[in-house]
């Protein structure tokens, strides 16, 4: 056996490095921890449930509406805008096809959506945000709009009131603007 060196002992066990032992304090510590874990995984669950229970709903306006009646339009190749705020509609009276029709054109730019406005004056619509000009009728003149202007359905009801519905459109390219619900007739015996 070789020999030990001077000053130490050969049978003393030789000091390891030891984890102290886990205090009452460090204990406290680690259950609160876990405990405020705990009881944010229950409040994160329970909103969800909430959430499941009450879902967001988007209340949009409806898509009917109650435009007056025939006599509120009495002239031809006007441009009446009292639902252009309200619904995004302009009813406009015009000669077409040689009839007397009455139409709900949209009030939203065919290039990218903005609202034109109508210019008496000049007798167009003229989309601010691009320069898109549309006849009265809502046919495209000029801009970069690639396509007219669109028509909603329009229909008169049993009581004598105009209904307007923005839920079918109508596209001229297409052909529909001849559908026989694209336009109201104006003649006294319709």
């Amino acid at each position: 056996m070789p020999a030990a060196a001077p000053g130490t002992d050969s049978h003393e066990p030789r000091a390891t490095s030891q984890e102290p032992a886990p205090t009452r304090r460090s204990f406290l510590r680690c259950s609160v921890l876990a405990w405020t874990g705990f009881g944010t995984a229950l409040i994160a669950m329970s909103h969800m449930a909430l959430r499941f229970l009450f879902p967001r709903v988007l209340y949009e306006a409806p898509e009917n509406f109650d435009a007056l009646r025939k006599a509120n339009y009495p002239e031809l190749g006007k441009v009446y805008e009292d639902f252009k705020s309200s619904q995004g509609v302009w009813l406009v009276r015009l000669q077409e096809n040689g009839q007397d029709r009455l139409v709900a054109v949209a009030a939203v730019c065919t290039h990218l959506g903005c609202t034109p406005d109508w210019l008496a004056a000049e007798q167009k619509f003229k989309c601010p945000c691009h320069g898109s000009g549309f006849q009265h009728d809502g046919t495209n003149v000029e801009g970069p709009a690639p396509r007219p202007l669109e028509r909603y359905r329009i229909s008169l009801a049993p009581g004598g009131s105009i209904i307007v519905d923005k839920s079918k459109r109508y596209r001229k390219e297409l052909g529909q603007w001849n559908d026989r619900e694209s336009y109201l007739l104006m003649s006294p015996e319709t």
